[in-house]
């Protein structure tokens, strides 16, 4: 039996992803736009975790499925951990990847170098009658001083990764998917997935 798995977002590029990653699981994948759901949550935690439980849950009861919810940010230590869960939101209403990016280096541009930083991911889990369960991935880096690269979206062409010597937006992928906080804390909650579809 394929199961139904909503995917709280409007963001294909994230919708993509996660389709990838749970291919190989009986889940039939869609979003809040392919069913028609138009109410938005207030992501009123003060943490990650929080928020995405807050979405899992309202999503599930609301649509009766199965819901994956993550809420991201990332934390920039000179800016005492901001954007951090206010990562989306970062230049007002309606502002662009671009305008969150020159916002953020323009208040690190009096900061010494260097701008050490980490994205955080964690994805809850929620289904109609059970308790959310959350699941987390970090991936430490740098910011840039200038945007580099065109895969990716959001903070991905400032955030370098050390590792990789490349901004995120310089990867492939294929490797963004292996190293991101995203792809880390979705892998632990396919995991998850699995356990839940055998009981």
């Amino acid at each position: 039996m394929v199961r139904k798995l909503l995917v709280a977002t409007h963001n294909q590029g994230k919708l993509l992803e996660y389709g990838k990653l749970l291919q190989d699981l009986p889940l039939a994948l869609t979003c809040l736009d392919e069913i028609g759901v138009r109410e938005e949550v207030a992501e009123t935690g003060n943490t990650f975790a929080a928020n995405a439980v807050l979405k899992a849950r309202y999503y599930a009861s609301l649509t009766g499925l199965w819901t994956w919810a993550d809420d991201s940010g990332l934390e920039v230590d000179a800016l005492q951990g901001a954007p951090g869960v206010h990562s989306a939101r970062y230049a007002g209403p309606g502002a662009t990847d671009q305008d969150r990016n020159e916002k953020l280096l323009w208040e690190l541009r009096f900061h010494p170098r260097p701008w050490t930083a980490r994205f955080q991911c964690v994805v809850a889990v929620a289904r109609p009658a059970a308790e959310a369960e959350t699941c987390t991935g970090t991936l430490e880096g740098t910011i840039t001083n200038a945007p580099r690269g065109s895969n990716g979206f959001g903070y991905d062409p400032i955030f370098f990764a050390p590792d990789h010597g490349r901004t995120l937006a310089e990867l492939t992928t294929s490797v963004k998917n292996e190293i991101s906080h995203r792809g880390r804390a979705s892998r632990h909650a396919k995991e998850l997935l699995k356990n839940l579809l055998k009981s």
